[in-house]
Parts: structure tokens; sequence; C-alpha cells
């Protein structure tokens, strides 16, 4: 068992949720709807990595959100900021030494696609590994050939766009396309991605969800739209304006997830 591994089942004490959720910009008030909430800052857990971008809180949030115990990671390490397309492993492998089955992944995503306007929400059907990295690299054991059919859950994606029908809440579909960042993309490669069939673009996810998958971990994931893809408006993108942005579509994303909770957790 490793240093994390022991560290987080010490904080945690008798809870063992089955659900986990990782918070993207925008959806830091979901951690205020949370039930008796114990708080670990990442800091504080042996190999965490802590995130250097600002507007993520780096810690883990343990309680009840509507009705569900849940292991909230609020905010997450890039692999923009390391190079490491595998940072999220040693998190991620706490989480399912603990009991966790489910892994809830939300981002703030530029969109591709007139159709989704930022401040709205695209469930992910699928993604599209443009950056080419791959946390499962250097991985010894044949379980590196993991499969990625079915990378994100059918029958949770159902609930969750069953859930944001009961709530009122539009839910768009579509494709996640991983761009490694930090800088955001050119015009000529948003007409690229829009031709490749994405949706929506974004610099993470898609490492969290291989790495997931690998796990054993069935994924659902969810995109907060802050903005269109450069070119398609003629402004110039800014970190600014996706932290501006994010808690109209966040607020959004969190009405549909404290309805889908209880139905992901059966």
């Amino acid at each position: 068992m490793s240093r994390a591994v022991r560290a987080l089942i010490e904080r945690l004490g008798e809870r063992r949720p089955r659900v986990a959720l990782v918070l993207g910009s925008g959806l830091g008030a979901l951690v205020d709807a949370v039930e008796a909430p114990l708080r670990i800052p990442y800091a504080e857990i042996p190999g965490f990595p802590v995130s250097a971008v600002s507007g993520h809180a780096d810690e883990i949030v343990a309680g009840r959100l509507a009705g569900v115990e849940v292991l909230i990671l609020s905010g997450r390490i890039h692999y923009y900021e390391s190079g490491d397309a595998a940072a999220m492993r040693p998190m991620l492998e706490a989480l399912k030494a603990v009991g966790v089955e489910i892994l809830v992944l939300t981002n703030a995503a530029g969109s591709v696609n007139a159709a989704i306007a930022p401040g709205e929400v695209m469930l992910i059907d699928d993604h599209i590994n443009f950056s080419g990295r791959n946390p499962l690299i250097s991985e010894p054991s044949d379980a590196r050939f993991t499969g990625m059919t079915t990378a994100y859950d059918a029958a949770l994606r159902e609930t969750l766009a069953a859930a944001a029908a009961d709530v009122g809440e539009t839910l768009h579909r579509g494709v996640y396309m991983w761009f490694s960042g930090p800088s955001f993309e050119t015009p000529a490669e948003i007409r690229m991605a829009r031709v490749l069939g994405a949706d929506a673009v974004g610099m993470s996810t898609v490492p969290e969800t291989i790495l997931a998958r690998f796990l054993g971990l069935r994924v659902v994931a969810a995109s907060v739209v802050t903005n269109y893809g450069a070119g398609m408006t003629g402004d110039e993108l800014s970190h600014t304006e996706t932290k501006d942005v994010a808690p109209r579509g966040g607020a959004k994303l969190a009405r549909i997830l404290a309805a889908a909770l209880p139905e992901i957790a059966t």
C-alpha cells in the first residue's frame, strides 16, 4: 500500500464513497453544497501533485452531495504544468484503492461547434487525443493496452442526459479534443478540430479518462463551455475569460450532477 493510500484512508476514517468527482474551472461552488465536508489539502497526501493554475483549490472534499457519499477532487494537475501525461495517476490510484468505482470528470472547454455557446454544458460522448501523449507510456504490464471503445460509460451518460431533462437544463452532446496547452489553439487548429469531428477543445480530461479506464473505473465526463474557439468570433482568448464565464455553465452542470448522483450511485 502506497503512502498516499495509507494517508487518505487514515484521513477518511470510515468513509468509503463509490463515486468521485474531479472539478474543473467554474465548479468550485459545488463543494459548498457538500454536507458535513471533510477537507484534505493535496499537500497533506504524500505524492499528490499540487496545481499552480489559478481557480483550482487543490483539496479533496469528502461528504454527502445530494444524499450520496462522494469524494471531490477540487482541482487537478494538467499535462502542461509538468510535461507528465500520467501526473494524475497517484490520485486516481488512491481513489481506486479506497473504493471508488465511478469517476465523474468535468472541465472548462472551448466550443468549435457554433450550436454550443459559452455558458452551456456538453456531455462528452467520445474524445480525440490530438496531443499524442498517453499516460500509459512506460507502463510495463500488458494492461497498458487498454481498450477505449467505451471510454465514457453509456449508462452513466444516459443518466446525466435524463437528469438534465428532469431539471430543465440543456445538455449538449459531443466529442472533446485534447490539446496539450498551455497556449490556446490557433484559428487553423480550430478549423482542423471541426473537420476531424470535435465539438469542443480543452487541455485536460483525456489523460484522466485513459488512466481511469486502465484502473477499471467507470467514467462519465462533461465540459462547461467558456468560449468559442480561436477565429470564431475575432476575439483573443484568455484564462481570465475562462474563469469569468465558467461559473455560469458550472451552475448548470452542478444542478445536473446533483440530480444524477442518486441514480449514478445505485
